[in-house]
């Protein structure tokens, strides 16, 4: 027998009426659930999982991601852990990678289908943290009854997109809990540090990308996402996270077009944090070049005449 009657019938309901979609993005999740994905809220049967097989080849193909991002789950899992919440790493199809959960939690993890190979997404799960936050492409708290499913209206979802090297979607970073005291004010100060570390797991793999690369960081602590650019030994932009490039209009995936920085950082709508950045690094590697030009070029990575055009830009005097 379906369960949670009175749940149920509100999200029919808000599914089929179309004016609800255009005003909420809640709405639109519930619809896109019951109507493209056809699910049923009251469905009883517990959350797929996919087969061994697959599991390891999907947890294969991400090896570089659980590997960079395994001590930021470690240090999230530390911040929330105590408090019942679970840490979890999806791949970009909403299957569990990694988990982080006490002990004496894990079963009722388990039991809720937050656990290794469970499929999360929306096609499968209807509204949910992780589905949800991989559909939009943004940050989202599903609490309790917002999500479609009656039988998941007792947890608590939190979660971030978590972008790769060419911004493109790889996975979703997500703290759930069931604690029935759990209020949409502690939910959002837990968002907050899912949103930081997701962009701590974005940094690190956009720097291992472009190892021999000069990283360029803006010191925007207000945006969602990691904002940084890679540039080679011709001061040429040959990387940029998915942030700076929706700021810098360099498209949201993909290769990017070869530009100099300087094209970039001394626009006037772009972050005034790159400008900075890019000062600060200079005015260091003179200082320990003695002010030796030369010196501080070669430690820089750019040629002589890239730097004293970059000083004279930067107003730095020689």
């Amino acid at each position: 027998m379906k369960h949670g009657k009175p749940h149920i019938e509100r999200v029919v309901e808000t599914a089929k009426d179309p004016g609800a979609a255009a005003r909420s993005r809640l709405a639109a999740s519930w619809r896109r659930s019951f109507d493209h994905h056809g699910l049923d809220p009251g469905r009883c049967e517990g959350v797929q999982r996919v087969s061994d097989t697959e599991f390891a080849e999907r947890r294969e193909r991400a090896e570089n991601i659980r590997r960079i991002a395994s001590p930021k789950l470690d240090h999230l899992y530390q911040l929330v852990g105590s408090s019942g919440c679970g840490v979890l790493l999806t791949d970009v199809d909403g299957v569990v990678l990694d988990v982080r959960v006490s002990d004496a939690d894990r079963s009722v993890f388990d039991a809720w289908g937050l656990a290794p190979g469970s499929d999360w997404s929306e096609a499968s799960e209807g509204t949910n943290g992780i589905g949800t936050c991989i559909a939009d492409n943004r940050r989202v708290i599903i609490h309790r009854d917002q999500h479609f499913h009656a039988r998941n209206t007792n947890m608590s979802c939190i979660d971030a997109p978590v972008f790769g090297p060419e911004g493109n979607l790889i996975g979703a970073l997500d703290v759930s809990s069931a604690r029935a005291d759990q209020t949409e004010a502690i939910n959002r100060l837990i968002a907050a540090q899912v949103a930081h570390t997701a962009r701590q797991i974005e940094t690190d793999c956009f720097r291992a990308a472009f190892a021999d690369a000069r990283i360029i960081v803006a010191d925007d602590d207000d945006t969602d996402q990691a904002m940084l650019l890679a540039v080679d030994r011709d001061d040429l932009v040959i990387g940029a996270t998915r942030g700076a490039r929706v700021s810098f209009g360099l498209g949201t995936a993909g290769p990017v077009r070869a530009v100099p920085a300087s094209d970039l950082i001394g626009r006037d709508d772009g972050p005034t944090g790159f400008e900075k950045a890019e000062r600060a690094t200079v005015i260091r590697a003179l200082s320990r070049s003695g002010g030796n030009v030369s010196q501080a070029a070669r430690d820089l990575g750019v040629g002589r005449a890239t730097l004293y055009r970059r000083m004279k830009r930067l107003g730095i005097g020689e």
